[in-house]
């Protein structure tokens, strides 16, 4: 007879395993330890086999029956449900293991065990934050099964958000994902490379900056008189002078400063390039750093933020600068572009060495080796100018130094 629910309750342990059958092969086996499990006997190929539907009662008597009907029905079909089973299992097991998710981390893991350079502290977090964004899309997708519309639907989310360099980077971030796995055997097809053509070109950013020496002038002297925290101050200063990228000049750190030899190495993975960079230091630089040398005891960090085990944050010197009332006027970023400006104007320094200074990355590969060599003389002396230039700007005095 079939069983009921009220049996299957009152059912009790004993001192062996028992079976309680219901129909068609479904029996409950009640252990001595007093647990109930469905299991369904069926013969396939001859052969008695047995297989489980889980325990009573988070499986009850009509689910149990449930799940014996369609065993029965892929037995009626010549499939054996264990073997089924272990299918289903094995591709729900792949599809967990190479969702777009799980096949992005595994390539960002992997590019970091490898020692790649371009996967620094810094450009990871970048990446992370890119794979946030897909990922509440395509993130459980299997990364084969990734077509072009369900990638653009990502992409234009990000892109109507009026992130056009954004959407541009995740497109890129997820075409070299799914290289990865096409490398592996997971995907036979990439459908980043199609949407290029299709995403807005990004709108050029233009940091503001001073250009005349007047103009100049009147910022030094309020950065003289400026009364922040003193990794603030110092970092605004040394940003005039050496007009490194904002990201790079926070991120100093004491290790890379050679005081005794007036030069500041850039590891390459600090850089945007991802190419080691040397800095000459003229004596005001020098003169800024060293009046932050208390600070080495305690930290890494030439300008340390509040908390000394991490640099200043990148928007302290954009927010000096705009107490100071040049919102609008100067960023961080806009040193660069004053540097390069005036030093261009005043034809005293040849175009390549004021590139090799603002570490542009120089298209031809033999003649960026060269530069990096035999500009070196000449930076040094123009880094040394342009502090002299900049002390007489602050002192009332336009003219550049002969």
């Amino acid at each position: 007879m079939p069983l009921s629910v009220k049996e299957i309750e009152a059912a009790r342990p004993g001192l062996k395993n028992r079976k309680l059958t219901d129909e068609k092969g479904l029996f409950l086996l009640v252990s001595t330890s007093g647990s109930k499990r469905w299991h369904l006997k069926y013969r396939f190929d001859g052969k008695e086999k047995r297989i489980g539907f889980g325990p009573f009662p988070e499986v009850s008597l009509k689910a149990a029956r449930a799940k014996r009907d369609e065993a029965r029905a892929l037995l009626a079909e010549g499939v054996d449900p264990s073997e089924h089973r272990q299918q289903r299992k094995l591709e729900d097991r792949l599809v967990r293991e190479n969702t777009f998710a799980a096949v992005a981390r595994e390539f960002i893991a992997k590019r970091a065990a490898d020692g790649d350079s371009a996967i620094c502290e810094t450009t990871r977090v970048k990446t992370e934050w890119l794979l946030s964004l897909v990922e509440p899309k395509l993130g459980k997708i299997h990364v084969s099964a990734i077509t072009p519309p369900m990638l653009r639907s990502v992409l234009e989310d990000v892109q109507n958000s009026g992130r056009r360099e954004t959407a541009r980077r995740l497109r890129s971030f997820v075409g070299r994902v799914i290289n990865y796995a096409i490398a592996t055997g997971r995907a036979e097809h990439n459908p980043a490379p199609s949407l290029d053509r299709w995403l807005l070109v990004p709108k050029v950013r233009h940091h503001p900056a001073l250009l005349e020496p007047r103009d100049v002038a009147g910022l030094l002297a309020a950065i003289d008189g400026y009364e922040g925290f003193q990794s603030t101050n110092a970092a605004l200063k040394l940003s005039a002078h050496l007009f490194q990228r904002p990201g790079e000049i926070r991120a100093m750190r004491w290790a890379d400063v050679d005081l005794d030899k007036a030069v500041w190495t850039i590891p390459a993975e600090d850089m945007m390039m991802r190419k080691e960079h040397r800095v000459p230091l003229s004596r005001q630089a020098i003169a800024i750093i060293r009046s932050m040398e208390e600070v080495a005891t305690y930290s890494e960090w030439v300008f340390p933020s509040f908390n000394p085990k991490k640099p200043l944050s990148e928007n302290a010197v954009n927010g000096a600068l705009k107490r100071l009332g040049y919102a609008g006027k100067m960023t961080a970023h806009g040193f660069r572009s004053t540097a390069s400006s005036l030093l261009n104007e005043s034809g005293k320094w040849s175009a390549d060495a004021i590139e090799r200074a603002l570490a542009h990355q120089d298209g031809n590969a033999v003649r960026a080796i060269y530069n990096r060599t035999q500009y070196w003389p000449e930076r040094v002396a123009m880094m040394q100018w342009w502090s002299d230039w900049l002390d007489s700007l602050r002192a009332g005095d336009l003219r550049a130094p002969e």
